[in-house]
């Protein structure tokens, strides 16, 4: 069930924690945390958002969806949107689709030795996840964003993620494999309903009139990074191109996109 909230959606943190304790109840019992077929944290949040197990993994036009209820499909999709095209191209005609997205606001790290199997002590990561991470993911499916059936949700969670220590180097850490992810507490529901909403992956405190360079400032996002999200809200006519500065092309907000 979504809330409205502020530009977004408010939060029902009991329902949160109910969906948490079921699942992890399930997984103690299945001899720990990431033994299921289905990830920690996809199981979570498909509970989160229907807590009614007989609509979960249903079939719709030759795919099976995670969710189908009164207010269409829901999927929840934690990276490689690509992978879902023609899943998409098959429920849209249909019904309206809402693809969740879950990013890390707040992580803690620890380490899993494959050999032993000790678990480390958790240690907060200093990086901070932002919503703007999905741009990656949006430019990948660009040609369905202007389609008014499809909706997604950013989801910004504190997560702890378990890492195998099975890399390179002395500590066996770079380049290691994740084992499994479980959200601990849930901040805020973005949601994107359609173009119209796209000012919200915007940064407020962008100037008036900003670049590729502005946006990556303003976002925490690398140069390639504030590329894909300016090509995106492009796209989505979030931003309006006005001229250039130097080698810098100008954006300005699209003043028609934004919320009265």
């Amino acid at each position: 069930m979504l809330f409205l909230f502020k530009g977004g959606i408010a939060i029902d943190a009991q329902k949160f924690r109910a969906a948490c304790d079921k699942i992890l109840y399930e997984e103690r019992k299945q001899n720990g945390i990431g033994t299921l077929k289905e990830k920690t944290l996809h199981k979570i949040l498909k509970f989160y958002f229907e807590p009614h197990e007989h609509n979960h993994e249903t079939k719709v036009g030759g795919y099976v969806a995670d969710i189908v209820g009164e207010t269409g499909i829901v999927e929840i999709q934690t990276r490689q949107f690509s992978k879902m095209r023609k899943k998409l191209e098959a429920f849209l005609p249909v019904c309206d689709v809402t693809v969740v997205y879950p990013v890390a606001q707040v992580k803690y790290l620890c380490w899993l030795d494959g050999e032993t199997g000790e678990v480390s002590n958790k240690r907060k990561s200093p990086r901070q996840g932002r919503p703007y991470e999905i741009f990656d993911e949006l430019y990948s499916i660009k040609y369905l964003l202007k389609e008014p059936k499809l909706h997604f949700c950013i989801v910004m969670l504190g997560m702890e993620e378990c890492r195998n220590l099975n890399g390179w180097g002395k500590d066996k850490k770079r380049g290691s494999s994740r084992f499994d992810r479980v959200p601990t507490q849930i901040f805020e529901e973005i949601l994107i309903g359609g173009t119209e909403d796209y000012h919200k992956l915007i940064p407020d405190d962008l100037p008036e009139e900003f670049s590729t360079k502005d946006f990556k400032k303003h976002g925490g996002l690398s140069q390639k990074g504030a590329q894909t999200a300016l090509n995106v809200l492009h796209y989505v006519e979030a931003v309006t191109k006005i001229g250039k500065k130097g080698n810098l092309i100008l954006y300005k907000r699209n003043k028609n996109s934004l919320q009265i």
